[in-house]
Parts: C-alpha cells; sequence; structure tokens
C-alpha cells in the first residue's frame, strides 16, 4: 500500500501569528527530499514552482477534514501541533506523530508523547524557545517524517496497540465506560445530597 503523511501549517500560533516564510520554506524543502506522497493542509505562498515539482506526489489544499484524513488507510504519519483533540485523533486511528509543537498544551502533550509513552516522532525543537530564530531545518522536518514512516519502526507498533488499548477502553466495562460511569454517579449523589 501506498503511504501518505499529512500536515497542517499556517494556522493561527499564539503571539507569532502564522509559522514563518522562512519555516514554510524549510518545510516545502523536507516534504520534496522526503520522497513520500503527502498531504499538506495549507493556506499561503510556497516556494516558486513547488505545487509543479511535486504534483505526481502530493496534494496541497486549504483546508482537509482532519479525522476523515486520519481515519484513511493510506495515511501513514502526521506532522502534527499536539493540541489535545489532534492527538486523541491521531492515536484513535492509530497514525504515528511527529510532534510540531507551537504554544499552550502542545509542549506538553508532545513532551509525553515522545519522552514518557513512546507514541511519536521529535522533530527536535527547541521547546524552551532560547534560539531567537528557532527555525527547524529542512532536514530534521525530513529525517523526522523518515523515522516516522518507516514501517519498521517501534513507534508505529505502539501506536497499533494504542489505538486498540483506547477502543477497549470506551466498551461496556472498559475503564473509560466505567470512569464515566462513575463520574455520573458521583455528580448526581452530590447534586441530590446537597438539595
Amino acid at each position: 500500500m501506498v503511504r501518505y503523511w499529512f500536515f497542517t501549517a499556517g494556522y493561527q500560533t499564539s503571539y507569532r501569528g502564522t509559522l514563518e516564510p522562512d519555516q514554510l520554506a524549510e518545510m516545502a524543502i523536507a516534504v520534496e527530499q522526503s520522497g513520500y506522497r503527502f498531504l499538506w493542509s495549507f493556506s499561503g505562498i510556497l516556494p516558486e514552482s513547488f505545487l509543479e515539482r511535486t504534483k505526481n506526489r502530493g496534494l496541497v489544499c486549504g483546508w482537509a477534514p482532519q479525522v476523515e484524513v486520519l481515519a484513511h488507510e493510506a495515511v501513514g504519519g502526521f506532522v502534527s501541533h499536539c493540541g489535545w483533540n489532534s492527538t486523541l485523533e491521531s492515536l484513535w486511528h492509530g497514525v504515528p506523530i511527529a510532534t510540531w509543537p507551537l504554544y499552550a498544551e502542545q509542549q506538553i502533550c508532545a513532551f509525553e508523547l515522545v519522552s514518557e509513552l513512546e507514541l511519536a516522532v521529535d522533530l527536535n525543537m527547541d521547546y524552551r524557545m532560547e534560539n531567537a530564530e528557532n527555525l527547524v531545518k529542512a532536514e530534521e522536518i525530513e529525517k523526522a517524517v523518515r523515522c516516522l514512516m518507516d514501517t519498521e519502526n517501534p513507534t508505529r507498533k505502539r501506536v497499533r496497540e494504542m489505538k486498540e488499548i483506547s477502543r477497549k477502553a470506551i466498551q461496556d466495562e472498559g475503564s473509560s465506560f466505567i470512569s464515566l460511569g462513575r463520574l455520573i454517579e458521583d455528580i448526581y449523589e452530590s447534586f441530590f445530597i446537597h438539595l
């Protein structure tokens, strides 16, 4: 099966606005050099002739339905900002992540996914933002994508296992199902005790 990698870029990124043009250029270089098929959800200016050079192996679109894309069996990896929703959606569908956190909870999620849970590939970013330039070079992006798309990468196996575990958790008598039931009972009891 032909595998694609999916990523979004150009979205609002806190005080920095959107990704800077030099960072987008590095991403475009990495996309080309990786050799993998891709879907890039992005609306903005790309390097000259990029679309022409990559037209036979990728698609750049202004918006993509993330959940539907991640659910497709051809998606082999996801470069994600690691927001909680994106993280859950990716793991639910068994798609390995290359982390690209930008702000808020994304930094913590990315760190946990890579260091603690071994469910993601690190893009070797400056999480403390001590580097004024804070530019992730094309070589780093390409390296992470190659690792992400490697079918022998142990991260891929762990993500598949997490997909199965998460699906069991929401079934009747699964851990999530039971926890939600307990929460509802606690709220119900608390409500009637205080009346």
